[in-house]
């Protein structure tokens, strides 16, 4: 398999998010145009540059929303609104995340953190629960996957993906007031839940019947790969016999780290590609491989996916 640093194809645990489409604000500060560098702003370099036309519309923009709008606005927020509203135009899995965004959604893939444990998507132009992960604040609560996400502490949450996993995190112990309209209805209804330590066992297994084995897999994680590997070896010590057929488990598994998809795919080859990429950049462009050893020595397969199944899961089908 080929070595990469670690990419987060979506996120586990948390959201559903193009990361290709997701710049944090320190990427971006370390990339000053040479445009900027040369004093020929109006100059496109390679054809990224911002055309001086458009860069004066904009300025002109900004000017008049400092003059003239009803409220004092902040340089500073009013710029991130504007990179927010950039990115999210491109598609619509695509986000801008500032740096403390990126940090938690890095942290979400590590297989523990402090919030409520609720995995949620925006669809519909619309925040909306996924899964509760077990045990936690919010299925303890009992919400439920199709739950629209409406207000946290009061804040509006429209289609804030980011914004929405943010509010929801914070110190174990602390308390959070999630409003929700539940699926199929209109009323609302208010919850207050404490924050814990929410485990993300993303992995889980069971016999069937002797020789058939089903294998649960939540999200896609740092530590999947090792839980599947595990998982797998308790099949095979329950089944002395050996496995005669395995199901894969996927559904509603909206993604997570590329590298644990890509792991977990390679348990069950012996050769072939598993994933190309391509795209405008050389660091864009990648090929995953398989290497020998099946775990499951070749016994039948079946792998279950639905309209929540995403991304490293897609891959991984």
């Amino acid at each position: 398999m080929s070595s990469r640093p670690r990419t987060l194809v979506a996120l586990a645990a948390g959201a559903i998010l193009g990361f290709c489409g997701a710049l944090t604000s320190g990427v971006l500060a370390d990339r000053p145009s040479e445009a900027a560098h040369s004093g020929h702003a109006s100059r496109p370099v390679d054809g990224t540059a911002l055309p001086w036309q458009e860069a004066s519309l904009f300025a002109e923009v900004y000017e008049r929303v400092k003059r003239d709008y009803v409220d004092d606005v902040d340089d500073h927020g009013l710029m991130e609104k504007a990179l927010r509203g950039m990115v999210a135009a491109l598609d619509p899995h695509s986000a801008y995340l500032d740096s403390e965004e990126f940090e938690e959604i890095r942290l979400s893939t590590m297989g523990s953190y402090p919030g409520v444990g609720i995995e949620v998507v925006a669809e519909d132009g619309v925040v909306k629960v996924l899964r509760p992960i077990e045990g936690s604040p919010a299925q303890q609560a009992g919400l439920l996957p199709g739950d629209e996400l409406v207000r946290i502490d009061g804040n509006e949450i429209g289609a804030d993906l980011a914004g929405a996993i943010a509010r929801m995190r914070g110190a174990s112990g602390s308390l959070v007031s999630l409003t929700i309209r539940h699926a199929g209805g209109e009323a609302l209804a208010d919850y207050t839940l404490r924050r814990a330590q929410v485990e993300v066992h993303s992995v889980m297994q069971q016999t069937l019947e002797p020789g058939y084995g089903y294998l649960r897999v939540t999200t896609f994680s740092e530590t999947t790969p090792v839980d599947v590997g595990r998982a797998i070896s308790r099949l095979k010590r329950d089944n002395p016999s050996g496995l005669k057929g395995l199901v894969l488990d996927l559904r509603n598994n909206p993604g997570g780290v590329l590298e644990a998809g890509v792991a977990v795919a390679d348990d069950f080859l012996d050769s072939g590609v598993i994933v190309t990429a391509d795209g405008r950049t050389v660091e864009a462009r990648f090929r995953m491989d398989a290497t020998p050893g099946d775990l499951i020595d070749g016994a039948p397969l079946v792998v279950l996916v639905n309209g929540g199944s995403a991304s490293a899961s897609e891959i991984v089908a």
